[in-house]
């Protein structure tokens, strides 16, 4: 009785995933489009790293490194121009950040620090104020603080050494204040435009859909549309006036089914082959062997017969062995699914490498409905 209520629960699970594939494990809105204007911005700025034992830039192979030094000095009231500066515990650095949306005046954010010099190591540095600038050549944060390096260097007298990591960059977390706010008007938008990460027609077209059902349905008029595959344009109804935030927060929590195109990716370099669900292959017939063959050099020493004042030489003796590993038609069934495929390549008991010539040679011969990508 047990088994029979088990057979039949295990079948109506079966018979709802079939009837309703797109109920489990769809991604949210907000997982495969970003919403127009509410980005991040990249910052950049050029600074000095202090404190470092012996490990920092040369200054007289980093001319850019004792100029920034000597300035740095003179800002702080310390004349440096005429005196000899030849210490290795400066280094010039890159510091990197990105600016995220929304970030309030004297807010914290993380920033990369990399050497820019010949600097061996970055350890036990201190990043002095550094501004951060964006593309509009504008001051928006500034970064300070003690390096945090996950690699090492050490080196012994005898010129051995050790590096694990890379020493010459490392983050400072919360170590930028930001200064200036990026000015983005959201609760007075008309509209919100969602631009795909993957643009694809059905995607876009579902996501329009979705909108719409959430946001009251067919009588309250269509309030989302797609414009193009990598576009979704959502007007502001009225029960959302002034409230743009409560809008967006209904809209990215929306679950929806993506649309991917029959593509499948190969790395020769690494033999990893990557195919997507949509892969279909036409009825064909595979088969796979590998020939080996073998020469192998075994020189044989002739001796002269007794007497016969003759010469010694090398006679060459060659044995030439052919191995073949045979492999009977392999019978893939036309228009069937990723793992009927998988299982029908699998039972020819490929390596790897092996498979990505089979799928290369079905895609020639027009037997695979999908778009083969080397990289």
């Amino acid at each position: 009785m047990i088994s029979r209520i088990a057979c039949a629960l295990l079948a109506s699970v079966a018979a709802m995933a079939a009837t309703a594939p797109l109920a489990f494990g769809a991604p949210r809105i907000k997982d495969i489009a970003d919403f127009e204007g509410v980005r991040e911005n990249q910052l950049v700025g050029y600074g000095l790293v202090v404190g470092l034992a012996g490990t920092g830039d040369s200054l007289r192979n980093a001319p850019f490194t004792r100029q920034s030094l000597a300035a740095m000095l003179e800002r702080l009231g310390v004349n440096a121009s005429n005196g000899n500066l030849n210490t290795r515990n400066v280094a010039a650095v890159m510091v990197t950040s990105n600016l995220p949306a929304f970030a309030a005046q004297g807010s914290r954010i993380d920033v990369t620090v990399s050497a820019l010099g010949d600097a061996r190591s970055l350890a036990g540095g201190q990043l002095l104020a550094t501004p951060l600038m964006g593309a509009d050549q504008q001051v928006y944060a500034v970064a300070q603080g003690p390096l945090a390096i996950g690699g090492f260097s050490a080196g012994g007298a005898s010129g051995s050494s050790v590096t694990r990591g890379v020493p010459t960059a490392g983050r400072i977390a919360s170590g930028a204040l930001v200064e200036k706010e990026l000015t983005f008007d959201i609760a007075n938008q008309r509209e919100l435009r969602l631009a795909l990460r993957n643009p694809d027609f059905t995607t876009a077209q579902r996501i329009a859909q979705a909108i719409n059902q959430s946001l009251g349905g067919p009588s309250a008029g269509a309030v989302a549309r797609a414009t193009n595959p990598g576009a979704v344009v959502v007007a502001r109804p009225q029960a959302f006036n002034g409230d743009m935030v409560g809008l967006i927060a209904q809209i990215e929590s929306l679950e929806v089914s993506v649309d991917a195109p029959a593509r499948i990716v190969i790395d020769e370099t690494s033999g990893v082959i990557v195919m997507g669900e949509n892969v279909r292959v036409s009825t064909v017939a595979i088969a796979q062997g590998n020939l080996t063959i073998t020469v192998d050099e075994q020189p044989r020493v002739s001796q002269p017969a007794p007497l016969s004042q003759g010469e010694t030489v090398v006679v060459p003796q060659s044995s030439v062995q052919v191995e073949e590993t045979r492999g009977g038609l392999a019978m893939v069934e036309g228009g069937v699914h990723l793992r009927k495929l998988v299982d029908g390549l699998n039972a020819l008991g490929v390596s790897p490498r092996d498979m990505i010539s089979i799928l290369q040679a079905l895609k020639t011969a027009g037997a695979i409905q999908a778009e083969i990508e080397v990289m």
